[in-house]
């Protein structure tokens, strides 16, 4: 496992899908409930490992004063009051634009083009440059 096995208990799908929810629902113009459908969809796979692991570079990469566990302590204490607060809506770059897809992708939206463009070499440097992007925004999320 690239991550803690507390990460995943404190970031559990319901977590993640709230954090990405403002900007997956803004990014396709739908609702919320359509959105937390589709994203929940998405991350049941091995999308939301992915995402985790970048998370944890991320976090890791975030502060260096802090140990392995004092990192899982600031998520936790951050998520204690309201772990399923929205996160903040960004505009999407390319990075998230490629997150999205890869979203839609795992969750069965996207179409066969876009499955041809992400399995590309250049879709594949898209979509980790993507996961990392998101990863960051995620981590400052859970630490906020």
């Amino acid at each position: 496992m690239r991550y803690p096995p507390r990460l995943a208990h404190l970031a559990t799908r319901a977590v993640v899908v709230a954090k990405l929810l403002p900007t997956y629902a803004s990014a396709h113009s739908i609702d919320d409930e359509e959105a937390r459908t589709r994203l929940d969809a998405a991350l049941s796979g091995s999308l939301l490992e992915e995402l985790l692991a970048s998370t944890w570079v991320a976090l890791q990469g975030g502060t260096r004063r802090l140990t392995d566990d004092g990192l899982l302590e600031k998520v936790a204490k951050s998520l204690q009051d309201r772990p399923l607060r929205p996160g903040r809506t960004v505009e999407p770059t390319p990075g998230w634009s490629a997150f999205l897809v890869l979203a839609d992708l795992s969750a069965g939206t996207a179409s066969e083009s876009a499955r041809r463009l992400m399995e590309s070499d250049a879709g594949q440097v898209r979509a980790r440059a993507g996961l990392a992007e998101v990863g960051a925004f995620l981590a400052r999320e859970l630490t906020r």
